[in-house]
């Protein structure tokens, strides 16, 4: 029997999932730290976070094993970059809400068609070589983007501020899990639907954490719920410890949003 070929990427299960939403949330206050907080603007902030992103996925990229500390550092860099691109796109280009996430779904969708295309599948248990992972990086920031995007016009345009914003959002994630655990609906399908969808939950209530109170939010400190949230991170990483994923067909289904 083949031997299991390892991913570069976490098996998913629950602990990806809290990780992974604390990661957007952290994104959020991160972003507007800078861009806010700081004023560093959003075009300077998006410039900031992209150079971080492509300097992560560089050191990411040349191990040949899974390494949990780079992945969620550059998991981390990719929601903050999204936070401040988004922001960018939808108020400095001044196309909104609707225009940002209808032109980020499509360079999503493109990058996705253009991975399975190349590969054959979409599965992140593949990602074991440079050229997957130039897709899964350019998916999950996309993603990220694109969930920053929707949260921001769920809670603002949408008109159901930032708590309502989160319910929608766990909500549909409920339904995803409800679908895992129920149905057979592709995995692959569902472990894209959920990386999404925690992205603007996790904008949301990052937005509900540092907005002021008369918009709804609770007026933290953005550098202090940043730091907490990258301390609660650094915790899960180290006390609840990761393996990698395998790849899909050559060793034993993996639990998670990430099998056939």
């Amino acid at each position: 029997m083949p031997r299991e070929a390892p991913s570069k990427v976490p098996e998913v299960t629950l602990i990806f999932w809290i990780i992974k939403i604390a990661a957007t949330t952290l994104g959020e206050t991160g972003g507007d730290t800078v861009t806010m907080t700081l004023d560093w603007g959003y075009l300077a902030g998006s410039a900031l976070f992209l150079a971080a992103l492509i300097a992560l996925v560089t050191a990411h990229i040349r191990p040949r094993r899974f390494h949990p500390v780079l992945y969620w550092a550059t998991i981390v860099a990719s929601t903050t970059f999204g936070t401040t691109m988004a922001d960018f796109a939808d108020r400095s280009l001044g196309i909104g809400y609707s225009g940002g996430s209808a032109l980020l779904a499509i360079l999503l969708a493109a990058t996705l068609a253009g991975w399975r295309w190349s590969e054959g599948t979409i599965d992140v248990n593949t990602v074991a070589t440079p050229r997957i992972e130039a897709f899964y990086w350019g998916a999950i920031t996309f993603s990220q983007t694109l969930g920053t995007a929707l949260g921001d016009w769920i809670a603002d345009t949408g008109g159901l501020g930032y708590e309502g914003g989160a319910l929608v959002f766990g909500a549909a994630l409920a339904v995803i899990v409800a679908l895992y655990y129920a149905t057979s609906v592709s995995r692959i399908a569902l472990f894209w639907t959920a990386f999404i969808l925690t992205r603007p939950l996790g904008a949301t209530v990052g937005d509900f954490l540092d907005k002021p109170v008369s918009d709804g939010g609770l007026a933290l400190s953005r550098p202090m719920a940043s730091a907490v949230l990258a301390a609660f991170i650094i915790a899960c990483i180290w006390l609840l410890p990761q393996r990698a994923g395998t790849h899909p067909g050559v060793g034993s289904a993996q639990p998670g949003f990430a099998g056939k």
